[in-house]
């Protein structure tokens, strides 16, 4: 007589239903991903343009304090009186603002894929996160 190998029917319920608790247990922990990652896409921006504001302010002090113009890797960047760069010139001063778009209002950068958006401030060069 062969001995038949296999699972029996309660092995196999008892399998799925411990997946399936699984399943319902850890799901919550990823919905929200989505909206996570583009709340810190959103983050490394506003960083990205404060540390723009910051070195291009400090070529200005560096070059002497006068003008409303200094370069930044042969990049001109428009400065206002006090050094900070103008709402149109930190996205001069910036290198890559990749999914965000910048074409509505200067020194807003409104993400593509959901309501972030990231605002400049060219009076004291800080940036501020919105609507995530």
């Amino acid at each position: 007589m062969k001995k038949q190998a296999g699972f029996t029917l309660v092995e196999l319920v008892v399998v799925i239903a411990v997946l399936g608790i699984l399943a319902a247990t850890a799901l919550p922990r990823f919905v929200n991903v989505q909206a996570s990652a583009q709340k810190a896409a959103a983050n490394g921006l506003a960083g990205s343009i404060v540390s723009a504001s910051n070195l291009a302010r400090a070529s200005w002090i560096a070059g002497g304090s006068v003008g409303t113009q200094i370069t930044m890797d042969t990049v001109p960047v428009e400065v206002g009186a006090a050094g900070w760069p103008t709402a149109a010139g930190i996205k001069a001063a910036l290198q890559d603002t990749a999914g965000f778009n910048d074409n509505a209002t200067p020194g807003t950068f409104v993400r593509t894929d959901s309501t972030c958006t990231v605002t400049y401030n060219p009076n004291d060069g800080k940036a501020t996160v919105g609507g995530c």
